[in-house]
């Protein structure tokens, strides 16, 4: 059997690799590590999206299933930035007047910003890290 010298596909007796189109014949070019995939098939940069996709929710689930530290830290993230976040919705709603529900659209708008931007990263195996909620994170993921 042979085998691609880019990816490592088996590609028989072709002289191109048919999953990445390398050459065979010339000198392989050095290509990035794969995204780590769990025992489930899942891969990292989706298990890092879906730690966001219900907010603290799905954060919390991630957390406690995923061994894998990057998902971790995006499953712990997300529990301290939507978990605070819906923890001071919550006491807003408390107040009556104007101000207060102002504050409540303002934060319900920057939570929905967050979430999109932070699937987005996460998808990208990008690492964002929040302040205040990195570090909080950081704990909560045990590094």
């Amino acid at each position: 059997m042979a085998f691609c010298k880019s990816c490592g596909q088996d590609i028989g007796t072709a002289s191109f690799c048919t999953k990445c189109g390398a050459s065979q014949s010339a000198v392989a070019t050095p290509v990035a590590a794969p995204i780590a995939a769990s025992s489930e098939g899942l891969a990292e940069n989706v298990a890092g999206l879906l730690c966001y996709a219900l907010g603290w929710v799905t954060g919390l689930i991630f957390l406690l299933i995923d061994k894998r530290p990057w998902v971790k830290f995006h499953a712990a993230q997300s529990i301290a930035v939507f978990g605070g976040l819906t923890i001071i919705r919550i006491g807003l709603l408390f107040m009556s007047h104007f101000l207060g529900w102002a504050i409540f659209a303002l934060i319900g708008l920057v939570s929905f910003v967050l979430w999109i931007f932070l699937m987005i990263k996460a998808y990208q195996h990008e690492t964002v890290r929040i302040p205040i909620a990195a570090d909080i994170a950081d704990n909560l993921a045990g590094k």
